[in-house]
């Protein structure tokens, strides 16, 4: 005999199995020693495969971002704010995700895995402008809050241009709609939580955390970025002041 079970529209797969099997040793423990209950096929071993899949893959992303971050910057407490929207702004959608009865599936994980490129932006962007003020010889503090209000509005037009080009995706109609239309509704929280980050906590932690240093200080890499600016003016300009440049 061959019982063929299907969940309910709008019911969990996984959950639908994981309480078919719970119940299969009392069902067993009830029928002639004869007869045995074998599970034909399970549509959740793929399933779980391909979360596990982009579980890693969301791993991994978070770590090359910052290990990205920490190269470019070369400064451990440079490298830990933009590092720290990372969870924040991950959780946050997870948050949103379960107050609209979202679940984790293919392309909500997709969607935090694209989200996890996009959430350090804003916050490099507010670094950079910090730390210029910081060169100058500016207070931390006053640094944090002049380097703030400069960016602000450049954060803010930038995440309105993220979410601007979701908007096509939240218009699709049919199933292909329905399903693209939490992929984009995801991406869109984490980007928005994201940048809220980068205009509160960012500033924050800069003011308490980054101090200026000098070039020798700096690494191997600036200098050499800095060198090979000023041979190229020098060769474009032969008359510019070379001293004046940064």
């Amino acid at each position: 005999m061959i019982l063929n079970i299907q969940r309910q529209p709008g019911a969990n797969t996984i959950a639908v199995v994981k309480s078919i099997e719970d119940l299969l040793p009392q069902l067993q423990a009830n029928l002639p020693a004869s007869v045995k209950l074998t599970a034909l096929t399970d549509r959740t071993t793929t399933i779980r495969a391909s979360v596990k899949d982009v579980e890693f893959e969301l791993v991994l992303t978070i770590g090359l971002v910052v290990m990205v971050i920490f190269v470019f910057l070369r400064n451990l407490y440079a490298t830990i704010i933009p590092a720290i929207a990372i969870p924040i702004s991950l959780v946050g959608a997870l948050a949103v995700m379960y107050l609209l009865g979202y679940s984790l599936n293919n392309l909500t994980l997709m969607a935090l895995t694209i989200s996890t490129g996009f959430v350090v932006d804003d916050a490099i962007v507010m670094i950079e402008n910090i730390s210029r003020y910081l060169e100058q010889g500016l207070a931390p503090l006053e640094a944090a809050l002049r380097g703030a209000e400069q960016i602000g509005f450049t954060i803010i037009s930038l995440t309105i241009s993220l979410i601007a080009v979701l908007i096509p995706l939240l218009l699709m109609g049919d199933i292909v709609g329905r399903l693209f239309r939490e992929f984009a509704i995801t991406l869109a929280v984490t980007i928005l939580i994201s940048a809220a980050v980068s205009l509160s906590l960012t500033p924050m932690m800069s003011a308490r955390l980054l101090r200026h240093k000098p070039g020798s200080e700096q690494g191997h890499f600036l200098p050499l970025v800095r060198a090979h600016v000023r041979n190229s003016h020098r060769a474009i300009q032969p008359n510019l002041a070379v001293d004046s440049l940064p």
